[in-house]
């Protein structure tokens, strides 16, 4: 992983890219830390933490629905250096399946979001590691990518959507110098998910930060927060459909 100086928060209030940026000053300081969200001024009190640990900060605008504005607020957290480390944390749950349903505006909306909004800023993020040679985007896709629920079908397939993205642009930056890494974490308890009954083999915002850490350190381009949830999921994918749909998941 080197030295890192320079990280992007495309998503700058996501309790999960925040414990990783924080996993990452862990023992370093002058790092420049760019949070971009869809309101900076809510990036406020974390950009104080930060400046505490010794960090310098910018906050900027960031909208993941307008991919026209992508390219100049990847530019411009370029300005400044290279960047590092960028990273993707962002994400609705959207309604209820059954309220989707019903509601195929609301439905597209959270599609747009998890999936097109990934698209275009991860190729802008792509774009300005290629020209620097170097440096690592980190994208927090979920288990559900892996195998869509009848449960939450809409927020499976945009999910699903943004992590074969990931993938594929993974295998076109090899021999570039710079790298995809996909967190494939489980469950995640946060504020997004206060109040919903916890899956088998949850997670934490910091259990996935440690483990991104460790993976920045290595090679790999795909990890799952448990470990265990490969294993489990190398199975699941495999199941008929008719069992598949059958299960209290």
């Amino acid at each position: 992983m080197g030295n890192v100086q320079r990280v992007l928060l495309l998503g700058g209030t996501s309790e999960i890219g925040q414990a990783i940026v924080r996993a990452l000053l862990q023992g370093r300081s002058g790092v420049h830390v760019v949070l971009a969200s869809r309101n900076p001024d809510s990036c406020g009190a974390f950009a104080s933490e930060l400046r505490g640990r010794g960090a310098s900060v910018e906050c900027l605008a960031f909208d993941a629905d307008d991919p026209g504005s992508h390219r100049g607020v990847v530019d411009l957290a370029a300005a400044g250096g290279d960047l590092d480390v960028i990273i993707t944390a962002w994400g609705v749950l959207g309604a209820p399946q059954c309220a989707l349903d019903a509601d195929p505006v609301s439905a597209s909306a959270v599609v747009q979001t998890n999936f097109a909004g990934v698209v275009s800023a991860g190729l802008e993020a792509a774009r300005v590691l290629r020209q620097q040679g170097h440096g690592t985007l980190v994208h927090l896709s979920s288990v559900a990518a892996e195998r869509t629920r009848r449960a939450n079908f809409v927020y499976g397939s945009s999910k699903a959507g943004s992590d074969a993205f990931m993938q594929g642009l993974a295998d076109s930056l090899v021999g570039s110098g710079a790298r995809v890494l996909v967190m494939r974490p489980g469950f995640v308890s946060t504020k997004m998910t206060a109040g919903m009954k916890p899956h088998p083999f949850s997670t934490t915002p910091e259990a996935i930060a440690a483990a991104t850490v460790k993976a920045l350190r290595g090679t790999a381009t795909t990890v799952w927060v448990p470990g265990v949830l490969r294993v489990l999921f190398a199975v699941l994918r495999h199941l008929p459909r008719v069992v598949w749909r059958r299960l209290p998941i």
